[in-house]
């Protein structure tokens, strides 16, 4: 049966267009969804204060504080760990935790609240729809009908799953130590119809003391912009440690694309990679005795994105850090209340971001996607153009040109996020549509690597550093530089110049 499955699998070819299409992960300027706008306006309507762009500067420097604090910390911990990962096991069975430095998370209090929900909330709602469109793109059949989003917040990535899987999810289980957050989320979500059953904790504990342990699995579970508040390096691999324990399918984490939020991510990889290896290699004599299909389904973690592999990774080592961008159109709010440094404030921002998606098995053994694929040259392709299509007919020309002259005009468009309230319907029903395409999948296999920085376009040819498997079977990759000119490959070529930060690049 195995062999069937691998011939079924050898036999898929990729086209030029379906080549392109299932590489593109990155997304164009995002425009926040009127639903989510109209709630932020409603609730700084109805708890305006005052001297919301000092309050708004003050909450972007406690951000730094945080940042400074965890760069500060020892390192005593983080060596113990390295040398021995069980250390934490003692401190993982404990469903509250303490440090020195009190509970863990950030006390918000409600001024902080909302001047995060008008300055920071549009921005995080967009990493974090990013992070779940590449989910639903390479694991089209993933659907989660119960999820967990462990430092809610606001509700920026519950959010994002309304929008990604409107129909599938039944259940959320959000868990956010901050009162003032937690009203926050219950306010801005109080005018959509047929939400999913919502409960929220203050804790994990609180959690497990309150559901059944057959309900406490999740398919999906989230922790987005929470583990760098987390100061120590112990407590964040028990946080990350019982968040795997409660996962069912996938687990994503998020965190802000500086160095320290992608060494948090890194440290978690690394970590739940070795935890899951560990456990098959103790599991391998049970898998005996026990029904196979049973334990490779539970045992087992591979990385579904950003990593094409699941071994080291390649760029600790090169003072470079792993971490992706994207550019959202600025809210009403954020113009109102966000300060530029100069001149004046721009209608877009750029969110960088780090994250990482774990899934439970092992990672599916798939054909690289230009494995029976031939490209000509572009010599190869001058000598089959046909003379007859070389040929100008000037006079169409010139008639088309003259026809295409119109007076030039302004555009006084104004931003979508200025739409009234009158139009959202309508513009709602645009971004359903719009949703609801087909997009051609890349599949979890370890033949598609990732662009790690802007492609760079030099003459005729382009430059790319990509993350890459360098096996087969994705346990071990590298971060090279690809270079892909057209007189040697006119196709690939032509996709290169269309690849963006963060898209999938073959081979």
């Amino acid at each position: 049966m195995a062999a069937l499955i691998q011939e079924a699998v050898q036999k898929v070819v990729f086209t030029a267009e379906t080549l392109r299409s299932a590489a593109k992960q990155s997304l164009r300027c995002h425009i926040v969804p009127v639903r989510l706008r109209r709630a932020i306006k409603r609730h700084l309507r109805e708890h305006e204060m005052a001297h919301m762009k000092r309050k708004v500067l003050r909450l972007s420097e406690s951000f730094s504080e945080i940042k400074d604090m965890n760069r500060l910390l020892t390192t005593s911990t983080s060596k113990e760990l390295v040398d021995d990962p069980l250390k934490s096991t003692e401190q993982s069975k404990r469903w509250k935790i303490k440090s020195s430095y009190g509970d863990i998370g950030l006390t918000y209090r409600d001024d902080e609240t909302i001047a995060y929900v008008a300055s920071r909330m549009p921005a995080v709602y967009s990493s974090c729809y990013r992070v779940f469109s590449e989910i639903r793109r390479r694991v089209p059949d993933f659907s989660p009908a119960s999820v967990l989003d462990f430092g809610s917040g606001t509700g920026s990535a519950f959010w994002a799953l309304r929008e990604m899987w409107p129909k599938s999810i039944e259940k959320v289980n959000l868990i956010e130590p901050s009162q003032a957050m937690q009203r926050a989320s219950q306010s801005l979500i109080q005018d959509i119809k047929d939400l999913p059953l919502i409960h929220s904790y203050s804790s994990i504990q609180a959690l497990a003391q309150n559901i059944s342990k057959s309900e406490r699995e999740h398919d999906l579970v989230v922790a987005s912009y929470v583990l760098g508040e987390i100061p120590s390096l112990k407590d964040r691999i028990t946080i990350v440690r019982q968040l795997w324990d409660l996962t069912r399918d996938i687990l994503v984490l998020v965190e802000p694309g500086t160095p320290q939020g992608s060494n948090v991510i890194s440290q978690m990889r690394s970590h739940i990679l070795w935890m899951e290896k560990r456990r098959c290699r103790k599991g391998g004599d049970a898998s005996d005795e026990a029904s196979p299909d049973a334990v490779a389904s539970k045992n087992g973690a591979f990385i579904v994105a950003p990593c094409p592999h699941d071994g080291p990774c390649p760029l600790e080592k090169t003072g470079k850090y792993c971490h992706f961008v994207q550019r959202l159109e600025r809210t009403t709010s954020q113009r109102a209340y966000k300060r530029s440094k100069g001149g004046p404030l721009r209608g877009f921002e750029d969110e960088k971001f780090c994250f990482v998606a774990f899934r439970r098995g092992k990672r599916p053994q798939e054909s690289w996607p230009l494995d029976g694929m031939k490209f000509e040259t572009l010599k190869e392709l001058h000598a089959k153009r046909n003379p007859e299509d070389l040929v100008i007919d000037y006079e169409d020309q010139f008639e088309s040109e003259t026809d295409d002259i119109v007076p030039y005009d302004y555009d006084r468009s104004q931003y979508d996020s200025d739409v009234p309230e009158t139009d959202a319907h309508a513009l709602t029903e645009r971004e359903d549509e719009v949703g609801e395409g087909d997009i051609a999948p890349a599949d979890l296999g370890s033949g598609w690597g990732r662009i790690i920085f802007s492609p760079q376009r030099r003459g005729k040819r382009i430059e790319m550093d990509v993350c890459r498997a360098i096996k087969r079977d994705g346990s071990e990759g590298s971060f090279e530089h690809v270079v892909v000119t057209q007189s040697k490959n006119p196709t690939l070529h032509h996709q290169a110049r269309r690849s963006l930060w963060g898209d999938l690049w073959p081979f």
